[in-house]
């Protein structure tokens, strides 16, 4: 595993040698490429497995504003300034990361590929990237834990209407090594989502992605009979509680009494409500609209970050997901100010084609371009980044 404290990958060397292995008529096993990744990731998904990674809510405007909010801010770059020497690394809650990354909460990965979340989890460690665990995940949280290592790894809850088994995933979460609470705000209701509606699929009434669930001891007492001699009734149970919408601000309380780790609320997308995180004890906050999969028509996540930035940036840790492709991407989130991005469906296409090697080679390339990019900007480590680097076209 990546130790955080070794020199950063470097891009030149990533490429040179892929170039290299051209020279013997070598390419590179899997598409370089993000549309190519994504076209052979489906090629090997089935329909109704590719259109949950892939589909959004509604006609999909989110999803497509999340990647034109990215187009419209452009880097310039800026020259003779000896970036000879560069240095990705970041720190996040105290511990320093090779780069701002992190690979994002993204459940069921079961079926993407059979190595599901501990092959991505694999992976990320191998190159020191933290990984954030889906409470939906396909693998139990202790086996992904394992698989982390001592590379950070925090956990994503979704919060259930059972408040002792919201503690009881919080309590084997933090007993296996997870750093940080990620708790998601914005799925109390499951979207309208045409793609899974035509293919009359959601993976979790197939028993897909409920391993945290069928494996916790509060869940499996409520139970007549064990998941294993009864899927069906243990299916149901979890569809019941699931999602709670009757949570307020208020309840964020009981989370605050029950760890003394990093909390960190997801979702947010309004100025007032990173205020309402901050005044209820909070640690930081994941600017996001769920990849555009939970409402048509919201506001573009990285067009949300800069009001929230200003609203509480000198007093959370701002971080953002929903539309990230690129290392350009990362690097105009980084400069409108967020510490660090969230990855998401990118990886889980390398996983489609290759498992765990897939997800590296993913990773490896985001890295070494992101080496590239923040070079050719004009700077030497993410501490030089900022707005100036900006322009915005509308």
């Amino acid at each position: 595993m990546a130790d955080a404290n070794e020199s950063p990958i470097e891009g030149m060397q990533r490429q040179l040698q892929i170039y290299l292995g051209g020279l013997s008529g070598e390419r590179p096993a899997h598409p370089v490429g993000m549309k190519a990744l994504r076209t052979a990731a489906q090629a090997v998904m089935t329909p109704e497995a590719y259109g949950y990674l892939e589909g959004g809510a509604g006609a999909e405007d989110t999803m497509r504003a999340n990647r034109e909010a990215f187009r419209r801010w452009r880097i310039v770059p800026r020259l003779l300034r000896d970036v000879a020497e560069r240095d990705l690394r970041v720190e996040l809650f105290g511990e320093t990361i090779h780069a701002p990354v992190l690979l994002a909460p993204i459940g069921v990965q079961s079926i993407i590929h059979p190595t599901a979340e501990v092959a991505a989890a694999r992976a990320a460690a191998s190159l020191g990237v933290p990984l954030v665990l889906s409470t939906a995940s396909s693998k139990p949280l202790e086996e992904v834990g394992a698989a982390m290592g001592d590379v950070p790894h925090w956990f994503q809850l979704y919060w259930p209407k059972d408040p002792e088994l919201a503690a009881s995933l919080l309590n084997r979460a933090e007993a296996a090594g997870f750093g940080a609470f990620v708790i998601t705000l914005d799925t109390y209701l499951l979207a309208w989502r045409p793609r899974d509606l035509d293919n009359a699929y959601l993976p979790f009434l197939f028993g897909e992605g409920l391993a945290n669930y069928f494996t916790d001891p509060v869940f499996r007492a409520g139970l007549d009979e064990p998941p294993e001699e009864n899927p069906t009734q243990a299916i149901l149970h979890f569809a019941s509680l699931f999602s709670n919408p009757a949570l307020t601000w208020d309840d964020l309380a009981f989370l605050r009494e029950r760890t003394k780790l990093p909390i960190l609320l997801k979702g947010i997308l309004h100025p007032d409500d990173a205020r309402k995180a901050a005044d209820h004890g909070v640690e930081g906050v994941i600017v996001s609209n769920h990849g555009g999969r939970q409402m048509d028509g919201a506001l573009a996540a990285l067009d949300a970050l800069p009001e929230v930035v200003a609203a509480v940036g000198d007093e959370l840790t701002i971080l953002v997901d929903s539309g990230i492709r690129t290392a350009a991407d990362v690097f105009k989130a980084v400069a409108l100010g967020a510490r660090a991005v969230l990855l998401g469906r990118p990886y889980c296409y390398g996983l489609a084609v290759a498992g765990e090697e897939g997800v590296r080679t993913v990773l490896h390339n985001l890295l070494a371009e992101l080496d590239l990019t923040l070079g050719l900007a004009g700077c030497r480590t993410f501490k030089e980044v900022s707005r100036k680097n900006l322009v915005h076209q509308p």
